[in-house]
């Protein structure tokens, strides 16, 4: 008599939002790798299983999310799908509401359920595997998360309510993983969390960025590592001390500043000033001469008056700042601000964040003209159109400037670092050609 055997699940896992959540993906693919079964990231082949890694962070991003949950029940409906499961941050903030509004869904986890995700799929849950994963992105960068959750109490902001307190990585384990990244041939790391500049002060009792950085900096075969999401309140400047003593630390910091009216700052609970910004926009480029410095700012906070807003406009014009993003305010609720009145209407958000995107646009414009004719060291991240699309230290993947050169003059292998010449500058991108 035969006997049917388990069905070994074929999983396709959907991500949504930001490289934090990234990175939880790649660990949920490497642990299904590891118990034998059949995982694929976005793909547009059928599968048995969907699991959908959501974002709750703001409105546009929660529908996103809920949007993509929809998709696929409307398949298991159809009975195109055997399995749908949702993780993440929406679903570790509206699990119960989720639960009734889309009831196709076999399961949702909250952001730090991933033994409990793995057994509904019959696998273990491997301890063996921390630090070993196997990254989506192109084989040559990689991002490391050093740190989970978040301390501040920001009052536009639900991510501890979504990822909980600040646990920082040891020093050790971070090492671990960037050098198992190193022997899978990734060569650029971005270290991430949701707030860098903290970590370390809950397993050391001291900021410890710095300390991670001098450890990184020795991995053999790693050649950028760079710097995302430092909270510029008690900045650590021996952060800027070891930008200018390793050379692989990029000279490049993301530094979400949010605002620049006091009024503004103090009903956003974010324990710093106006002046107290510029002092340290300053502080950053006189100690890394060169360095480039990407924030993003949130308009439309309630209350925002238009003064406030030309403060902004203002500090925008006057820091020329290197790379500039902008979020519309988005009402969230058992956050402190939520039990101010959401008073800026939704036109007066998009007119000004448009704004601020019109006058960066111009900035960056003169910023990169100034590269016309000089070298660079560039890490060439795709071939597209007859065009290589690369990076300077200067720039991250996805969000930031890139290089394009003409594929036909020269011969260049994908995570090939390369020294390029400028010849010509738009707004968001760099033309150049082969040097030597």
């Amino acid at each position: 008599m035969k006997t049917k055997g388990i069905k070994k699940n074929n999983v396709n896992v959907i991500t949504l939002g930001c490289s934090k959540n990234l990175v939880d993906s790649e660990n949920i693919i490497t642990q299904l790798k590891a118990n034998d079964i059949e995982v694929h990231h976005e793909s547009s082949k059928k599968t048995d299983t969907v699991i959908v890694n959501t974002c709750g962070f703001i409105d546009l991003a929660k529908q996103e999310s809920i949007d993509t949950i929809l998709q696929y029940a409307k398949l298991k409906k159809k009975g195109k799908l055997d399995k749908l499961y949702v993780t993440g941050c929406l679903s570790q903030r509206y699990k119960d509401a989720l639960e009734v509004e889309i009831p196709e869904v076999d399961a949702f986890f909250g952001t730090m359920e991933l033994p409990s995700l793995l057994a509904k799929l019959n696998a273990d849950y491997k301890h063996e595997l921390i630090g070993e994963r196997i990254p989506t992105t192109p084989m040559h960068y990689a991002y490391i998360k050093i740190a989970e959750g978040c301390n501040r109490t920001c009052s536009f902001c639900a991510i501890p309510l979504m990822r909980g307190g600040h646990v920082s990585r040891t020093i050790e384990d971070i090492a671990k993983e960037a050098k198992h990244l190193v022997g899978l041939g990734v060569k650029e790391v971005m270290l991430i969390a949701q707030e860098l500049t903290y970590y370390g002060l809950d397993l050391y009792k001291k900021r410890a960025l710095a300390d991670l950085l001098k450890e990184l900096s020795s991995v053999e075969g790693l050649v950028w590592i760079r710097l995302h999401y430092a909270y510029p309140h008690k900045f650590p400047m021996d952060v800027l001390d070891a930008i200018n003593d390793y050379p692989k630390v990029c000279k490049y910091l993301d530094i979400p500043l949010q605002h620049a009216s006091d009024s503004v700052l103090f009903r956003m609970k974010r324990q710093i000033t106006k002046k107290e910004t510029e002092t340290l926009v300053k502080t950053i480029r006189e100690k890394v001469p060169g360095i480039a410095i990407r924030t993003t700012f949130l308009v439309g906070f309630p209350g925002e008056t238009e003064e406030e807003f030309q403060e902004l406009m203002d500090f925008v014009r006057e820091m020329r700042l290197d790379r500039v993003g902008v979020f519309k305010y988005s009402h969230e609720e058992d956050t402190s601000a939520h039990a101010m009145e959401d008073d800026v209407p939704e036109e007066i958000k998009e007119e000004r964040a448009a704004a601020i995107m019109s006058l960066q646009e111009g900035i960056s414009l003169e910023k990169n003209q100034t590269k016309i004719g000089k070298v660079f060291k560039v890490l060439i991240d795709r071939k597209e159109g007859g065009y290589y699309y690369g990076r300077t230290e200067f720039d991250s993947p996805e969000v930031d400037n890139e290089v394009l050169i003409n594929a036909g003059e020269h011969y260049s292998r994908v995570g090939d670092f390369a020294d390029i010449k400028i010849t010509e500058a738009e707004e968001h991108d760099l033309y150049g050609t082969f040097v030597g």
